[in-house]
């Protein structure tokens, strides 16, 4: 846990983080996480032209990051279900504080600040049991846990802060042995999507139908309105079944067809989500080497297909920004795949937006 002298640390660093804020460390577009060719690991600034802007060190594999709204400080953490987050000041690769889940508690990959961040709030299961928490720290104290919510079901994965300052969360439905993920309840799963207030109150929690019970849902994306999801299939897999959804802000979950021979190539496994200003959506596989893009209204628009796609987002310019395991940035949009830039590393499952480059 946090000690007095590591959130002291934290509180004088956050106090002489310059207003450039993100600009500081030129100005970044996405943080990644990569393995280099030594094996380490690090988190990645990137461009919106792909180029690699700062790299810091992270303790081992990452999976997903939360980037603070104004300050160059970022908060990544391992690949589930893992036991560390590492607060970082993105200059120059200090370690601002190193959080340790409670005992009996396992990070799930994700975390979100709060619009002014002064809060992160972190997936979180119970290891025992899968029961879904989000973890309440004060990032103005050094990252010191102040509480809990329950996060409405089982296995939380991704979660995002909605313009509202509500957060979105993904349950995934999955009940996994703490100690090596097996899945233990796919016969009863019930994944669902919930919003918290910002007291952690639940506003809403709506599931799947019965039939598709067994669509984990995963990943989110925040949509003008409401939020898409995408989803990773348990059941047979000779069905193929949608794995992209459209969460209204009021009403009942939809799904998103596509041409069946482009659901089987998914292999019913989605790696990540994102969605543009017009609320035009990307849901990637890196199993079948496959992105889709659909319409605001859910309808699809074109399959565009390279090996190990997966981390994906809005670029600044409109359109989609994807890395991929083998190091390269693609511009995607309806038109297909154009390379930004390859990079000698293996980039992780997802490609984080810095709101300051989204303008918002």
């Amino acid at each position: 846990m946090t000690t007095r002298r590591t959130m002291l640390a934290g509180l004088a660093a956050a106090a002489i983080l310059p207003r450039r804020g993100w600009a500081a460390v030129g100005a970044p577009a996405y943080l990644a996480a990569g393995r280099r060719p030594d094996g380490s690991h690090a988190l990645h600034g990137l461009g919106a032209d792909g180029a690699v802007v700062f790299a810091v060190p992270l303790p081992d594999r990452g999976h997903a990051a939360a980037a603070h709204p104004d300050r160059p400080v970022a908060v990544a953490f391992a690949r589930r279900p893992g036991t560390f987050g590492v607060a970082l000041d993105c200059r120059d690769g200090r370690v601002l504080a190193r959080l340790t889940p409670p005992p009996g508690r396992q990070f799930n990959g994700h975390g979100a600040f709060s619009a002014d961040g002064a809060r992160l709030y972190t997936s979180e299961v119970v290891a025992e049991g899968s029961a879904g928490r989000i973890g309440v720290w004060d990032a103005e104290a050094g990252f010191q846990r102040i509480g809990e919510w329950d996060s409405g079901g089982i296995g939380p994965h991704d979660l995002r802060r909605d313009a509202a300052g509500r957060l979105v969360v993904a349950n995934g439905g999955i009940q996994t042995d703490p100690t090596d993920r097996t899945p233990l309840n796919l016969d009863r799963m019930r994944p669902n999507l919930t919003v918290l207030d910002e007291t952690g109150a639940i506003l809403s929690l709506r599931e799947l139908p019965g039939d598709l019970a067994q669509n984990s849902i995963r990943h989110l994306a925040l949509l003008p309105q409401g939020a898409a999801f995408a989803m990773q299939w348990q059941g047979d897999a000779a069905d193929p079944v949608p794995l992209l959804g459209i969460a209204p802000p009021d009403g009942a979950l939809t799904l998103c067809p596509c041409p069946e021979a482009d659901a089987f190539a998914m292999q019913g496994y989605a790696g990540s989500v994102a969605a543009d200003a017009d609320g035009r959506i990307v849901v990637t596989s890196p199993r079948g080497g496959v992105a889709m893009i659909f319409a605001a209204d859910g309808t699809h628009r074109a399959t565009l297909r390279r090996a190990d796609l997966c981390g994906a987002a809005p670029a600044p310019q409109g359109g989609f920004t994807l890395t991929d395991g083998g190091g390269a940035v693609w511009a995607a949009d309806e038109g297909g795949l154009r390379l930004l830039a390859r990079h000698d590393l293996a980039w992780d499952n997802h490609l984080i937006a810095l709101e300051s480059a989204r303008g918002t």
